[in-house]
């Protein structure tokens, strides 16, 4: 994410707010197809906008979808805003494939992610435990925490699942 500009004040009576654009605010930015975004309690949130019109090189009035009284543009004013780059789509970007490797914990075993098998209908992680040979289906509800760092998947798997 790119911070591009901040919510300065309100503007108007309808919810519009006045922006201060950075430098780095894209020339080309397309406000009907593209959020921005801000941070709420440490998440990050998607504004998509009504309206937005630069006022000069560094400003801008604009209309945030859902957000229609001065009090609740109010709650936004003094937030950064930012945008999604390339970088992020690429970083965002995980492929099941990339757990190849990875150690699979469970509560009825450890094991190692040895393949992974990709089938629109059911895809699966092959799972050795034990020098034994499983098939699990790879499917979020399975999948309870991927830790990157430590190459590691903690699974929440039905019981039989992977009796040997």
């Amino acid at each position: 994410m790119l911070a591009v500009g901040r919510i300065v004040k309100l503007f108007g009576d309808r919810g519009e707010v006045n922006l201060a654009l950075y430098d780095d605010f894209p020339d080309d930015f397309n406000w009907e197809e593209q959020p921005l975004f801000t941070k709420v309690d440490s998440l990050v949130v998607p504004l998509f906008l009504d309206s937005f019109a630069r006022r000069g090189a560094t400003g801008a009035v604009a209309s945030i979808a859902d957000i229609d009284t001065p009090y609740r543009a109010g709650m936004l004013t003094g937030k950064e805003l930012y945008i999604e780059t390339d970088d992020d789509e690429e970083e965002e970007s995980f492929e099941p494939e990339d757990l190849i490797g990875f150690n699979v914990e469970t509560d009825y075993g450890n094991g190692k992610v040895t393949d992974f098998y990709d089938s629109d209908v059911n895809p699966l992680f092959e799972i050795t435990v034990d020098g034994k040979e499983c098939l699990v289906p790879a499917v979020e509800e399975f999948v309870e925490h991927i830790d990157i760092d430590r190459h590691t998947i903690r699974m929440n798997l039905p019981e039989g699942l992977l009796d040997l």
